[in-house]
């Protein structure tokens, strides 16, 4: 394999399934490639949040001089976009030598996709001699593929219900599964303000937000208050929506429990500087056009509570498109209240639902069904006005299609 694209076609084949949880693998390969990392590791899981919690954990150890490594996934239109040395994509031959020291390395052992790239990354950050790595769990967390390493720090954003075909039925046997990244005598760090019993009586040194930890908002400020006393007068993150300062403080419980040095000035900078797309990214330009990767009922909840709170609009027209493993129509009940227009999307593959699945979901007789997310908003923006809005949500993959169309096309700044 020369290219990155070949890589990428050589991973996708050497596993028969598509996610196959479980650590001996994985465990196997790493011990083979003799990768270690001496540096504080910080594995975030959780149903919603991860994404952005880990952008937090990056922007201000970034502010503070500290060089960052951060695994991510899945990715919206490169798979560059998983792996990041100091805020910077791995560029196409990097990662073509991070795969080629897991081919070596994995002699008949049949790795999954996110394996494989699992333990890339893991190489580069040994390689590139980072000082603190942050971890995104794939899925669940007891038996996903970052969870080979010990983190020093586990951060568990939220708990609800999803992925039940590997997780479980309901809010305690999915805690359980996400939980299986703590260590005992290590600190978590849990922002879900509800969390299961299961979480509770999980190993490690717990610290339980609205306990251990919190935070207050005054006017258009908030303070942060934790392990390591309060940090007040903060300006609220540059990611949008209410629930960002519940991630916001759950980064900074971690590196107060971490002891990591964070000064206030670095504090700020981060809070400012922090960038993710395709959580409420509002673009640039009119129609207002919002990109959001919700694709589970929690996360609904919140974009449909951020549209609330975004401002009158004569119509605003959803573009939508889901995998079939989704709780679809608890996903299209949450927002249904505020869309006026559907454009409902097909995804390509195996788990991708039809536009004709989704309207049967839906029940809504006026939506407009589409070939694909692309055409779906291309037909949205030829109808909406410049006072409307246009929400493209459902999936990485919806939203990736719609975030390469639009980049190629050179209608959107990122």
């Amino acid at each position: 394999m020369k290219t990155l694209a070949e890589w990428l076609a050589y991973i996708e084949r050497q596993h028969p399934q598509t996610i196959a949880l479980g650590l001996e693998r994985v465990a196997a390969v790493l011990a083979r490639m003799q990768v270690r990392l001496e540096c504080p590791v910080i594995t975030v899981g959780g149903t919603n949040g991860k994404g952005s919690t880990c952008a937090l954990l990056e922007s201000i150890l970034r502010a503070g001089g500290s060089r960052t490594g951060l695994y991510t996934s899945p990715h919206l239109v490169r798979y560059n976009e998983r792996v990041r040395i100091a805020g910077v994509e791995l560029d196409d031959a990097a990662l073509c030598d991070a795969f080629a020291a897991v081919e070596r390395a994995r002699g008949g052992v049949e790795l999954t996709y996110f394996e494989f790239g699992t333990l890339a990354a893991f190489w580069v950050f040994a390689r590139e001699k980072i000082e603190a790595a942050i971890l995104e769990v794939g899925l669940g967390g007891r038996l996903d593929a970052v969870n080979v390493l010990d983190a020093d720090c586990a951060v568990l954003t939220s708990v609800g219900i999803d992925h039940i075909d590997y997780l479980g039925p309901d809010r305690e046997a999915i805690g359980r599964e996400k939980a299986g990244i703590f260590r005992a005598g290590r600190p978590a760090v849990i922002a879900e303000p509800d969390p299961p019993r299961s979480v509770l009586q999980a190993p490690g040194e717990k610290l339980l937000l609205g306990k251990q930890f919190g935070f207050t908002i005054q006017d258009r400020q908030w303070t942060y208050w934790g392990p390591k006393g309060q940090r007040s007068g903060l300006a609220h993150p540059a990611l949008r929506g209410a629930t960002q300062l519940r991630n916001a403080a759950a980064a900074l419980c971690a590196l107060d429990a971490l002891r990591l040095p964070v000064a206030m000035q670095d504090v700020r900078r981060g809070l400012a500087e922090v960038a993710l797309p395709a959580r409420f990214q509002v673009l640039p330009g009119r129609p207002q056009v919002i990109l959001d990767v919700a694709h589970n009922v929690q996360a609904a909840q919140v974009l449909a509570d951020n549209l609330a709170a975004s401002g009158f609009a004569p119509e605003t027209i959803a573009v939508c498109g889901m995998l079939r493993d989704k709780d679809v129509a608890g996903v299209l009940r949450e927002l249904a209240p505020r869309v006026t227009r559907w454009h409902l999307a097909s995804l390509s593959g195996p788990r991708g639902t039809s536009a004709d699945e989704l309207a049967a979901s839906l029940g809504e007789a006026a939506a407009e069904k589409f070939a694909s997310p692309v055409e779906a908003f291309k037909a949205a923006k030829a109808r909406a006005g410049e006072g409307d809005k246009i929400v493209v949500f459902g999936s990485f993959l919806t939203v990736g299609e719609v975030m390469a169309w639009l980049k190629k096309n050179k209608t959107s700044k990122r």
